[in-house]
């Protein structure tokens, strides 16, 4: 695995570490692609995997694409349309699609600036908590760009429209209690906090049945684009397959004998 984005896998819980440090963090260039892709399918494959952290090293979480790079393609990207499509299809676009495919948690511990692609690879993630100097931006009217890798499908789910609107026309950054006060974030601590929170919270997710975790990301995933109905009827085949489990069998017969034991200390 390429070492822009580090794996560590302890106790169920898995920590991508973006380590472009030097450049913030951009995730526009193919071997951080490929990094992030490949870690996200290792994850996939294995079931020991419980929950993902996903931060970044040094003071950026992501700064999203590399202006340098951009700069340089300018020409090619003016005189060749059909070239620049295939570098977003076939690079960047990779990524939400892989987050997509992912049943596994992933907590975003976002430890500096989030801007651009950044600000939409947190929201790629299930869960966001970030260090009180963390700040967000859907940066790319800035650059007179879109937002080419799902932004404008995942910011609006998050935020909801009208704030969505806002982030991204005007391309302002909000700080950290902006974000937590519009549902982008659930929670804010000191920089030195992060890692311990999100771990905290990581061990709270681990700590249940991973196969029931896993099921019911996958039903809420399905619920962005189903009716009741249909949902109603996909969670009774899961749960179908969810009461014949082992781990289901375990974690009643434990809830059982902890009730048991507080019924014994009530009498």
């Amino acid at each position: 695995m390429s070492d822009a984005v580090l794996f560590e896998q302890s106790d169920g819980i898995v920590t991508l570490t973006l380590n472009r440090p030097e450049k913030r963090n951009p995730i526009s260039e193919r071997e951080m692609v490929d990094g992030l892709v490949d870690a996200l399918s290792r994850v996939q494959a294995d079931s020991s995997a419980r929950v993902v952290i996903l931060t970044g090293a040094g003071s950026a979480f992501s700064s999203g694409g590399d202006l340098r790079a951009m700069e340089a393609a300018l020409d090619e990207r003016a005189h060749n349309p059909a070239a620049t499509m295939a570098y977003y299809i076939e690079g960047i676009q990779r990524i939400p699609l892989a987050f997509e495919a992912l049943d596994a948690p992933v907590i975003a511990a976002v430890n500096g600036a989030a801007i651009g692609a950044g600000n939409d690879l947190a929201c790629m993630c299930d869960l966001r908590i970030a260090a009180e100097e963390a700040r967000f931006a859907e940066s790319f009217v800035k650059l007179g760009i879109i937002p080419g890798d799902g932004g404008a499908w995942l910011l609006p789910r998050i935020v909801g429209w009208s704030k969505a609107a806002e982030m991204a026309f005007t391309g302002d950054p909000v700080s950290a209690q902006e974000a937590l006060a519009c549902g982008l974030l659930s929670q804010v601590v000191p920089k030195d906090e992060l890692v311990p929170a999100a771990r905290r919270l990581a061990a709270r997710i681990a700590a249940n049945p991973p196969q029931a975790v896993r099921a019911t990301k996958r039903l809420m995933r399905e619920g962005r684009f189903s009716g009741l109905d249909a949902l109603l009827r996909l969670s009774a085949h899961a749960q179908a397959i969810a009461h014949a489990t082992p781990e289901h069998r375990q974690a009643l017969a434990a809830a059982l004998a902890k009730t048991s034991k507080r019924q014994e200390f009530l009498r």
